[in-house]
């Protein structure tokens, strides 16, 4: 069998990855005033340690209003960079890249934790929970229109004051470069800050950041120009978006932006999709294998830019094939790796591509290797019954 895809090194401007599995951004709304603890440090740490190739950490906050509930990761203050540096630097050590996710939540802040019940936090839960800013934690949107029924209405952003948000996340990714990651990811889906603009349902602006598809790609676009203009030139730039939201901006828009963000910087799309709605898009109600793939695989023809497959990624051969077809660059796992955090680890066994387990760092390698030489006949329990 020749050598998998899968993992095959990847090189990204100055940035060889060590093999093409990525894990997602995923929320754990675990921090305490915007700073990692602990869990952080473990999370980000067991999904290198099982031979990810790339671990991008959770939505990281550009400005204290983008917050989206009391446990979410800060980064507007150089107070937070050597918190997080103690995350890039331990992902580091256990073999993966490291890569954060750089967002704002407009009108989706001020929420419970979704294991809480998701709803809108009044000031009295918030202060409750330590939250002791509650009127600097202002709710902002591209239009004063709600995220769903039942939800405050938003402040609508003054002309004025829509640059400076996008410069607010060109100093992130200065932080985020002291911080020492490899990688930064635009959040630009979900219903996020960059994807109301985006949004002809959420956007209802008339000045030149509404109205035309043009213009409400435009605030995307600034905050790509502010991130590249301070994030080193070697240093690959993603950018998420929700390619398909079942609310007018759909795989032919976001191919289009992905056009124009190119030139400016950005190196891969990551294909997600939903968010603006109150509901799941209709592919996602019941979602089947890989239900996402077929976004990255269009934008990669069309816009000729790398992307990144996320959506049910689950078993190895699903995930070969995704590259092995070219419907993708890069793919990304991240309920299976909250699962399986050794998920790439196992991959390569069942794909045959790492009977030394050079995936895995030294401590666990020699002992893995270990029981492979002493009792072949073992099969890992991932495999199945014996």
């Amino acid at each position: 069998m020749p050598q998998p895809l899968l993992f095959t090194p990847l090189r990204i401007r100055e940035l060889e990855l060590k093999n093409r599995v990525v894990v997602a951004p995923m929320h754990q709304y675990s921090a305490v005033k915007g700073f990692p603890t602990d869990w952080h440090v473990m999370n980000a740490g067991r999904y290198a340690a099982g031979g990810a190739g790339l671990v991008i950490l959770e939505s990281t906050k550009i400005e204290r209003r983008g917050c989206g509930t009391v446990g979410d990761l800060a980064i507007w203050d150089d107070a937070f960079v050597p918190h997080l540096a103690r995350i890039a630097d331990f992902v580091h050590q256990c073999g993966a890249a490291a890569g954060i996710q750089l967002g704002h939540s407009g009108r989706k802040a001020r929420i419970q934790r979704p294991w809480e019940g998701g709803r809108p936090l009044t000031r009295a839960e918030a202060e409750r929970a330590g939250i002791e800013d509650w009127d600097a934690w202002e709710l902002v949107a591209p239009s004063a229109l709600p995220a769903d029924e039942g939800s405050p209405e938003p402040r609508a952003l003054a002309r004025e004051e829509i640059r400076g948000i996008a410069e607010a996340w060109g100093r992130a990714a200065a932080r985020a470069h002291a911080a020492g990651f490899d990688v930064v990811e635009i959040h630009g889906a979900h219903g996020f800050l960059i994807h109301e603009f985006l949004s002809p349902l959420a956007n209802q602006r008339t000045d030149e950041y509404g109205g035309t598809e043009e213009k409400r790609m435009r605030f995307a676009q600034e905050v790509c120009e502010c991130v590249r203009e301070h994030w080193p030139p070697g240093k690959p730039l993603f950018l998420r978006l929700s390619a398909e939201d079942d609310a007018g901006w759909g795989p032919a828009q976001s191919a289009a932006l992905a056009k124009r963000v190119k030139p400016m910087g950005v190196d891969v799309i990551d294909c997600s999709s939903g968010g603006i709605l109150g509901k799941a898009p209709a592919g996602a109600v019941k979602p089947a294998y890989g239900y996402q793939v077929p976004y990255a695989e269009r934008i990669k023809k069309e816009a000729k830019i790398m992307t990144m497959a996320v959506g049910l990624i689950v078993h190895a051969e699903q995930a070969e094939s995704i590259l092995r077809e070219g419907r993708a660059d890069l793919v990304a796992l991240a309920r299976e790796m909250l699962y399986n955090p050794n998920w790439a680890l196992d991959a390569a066994q069942k794909l045959g591509c790492d009977p030394k387990f050079m995936l895995a760092p030294p401590p666990y390698r020699y002992w893995l290797e270990r029981r492979a030489v002493t009792v072949p006949e073992v099969k890992p329990s991932t495999f199945g019954t014996s």
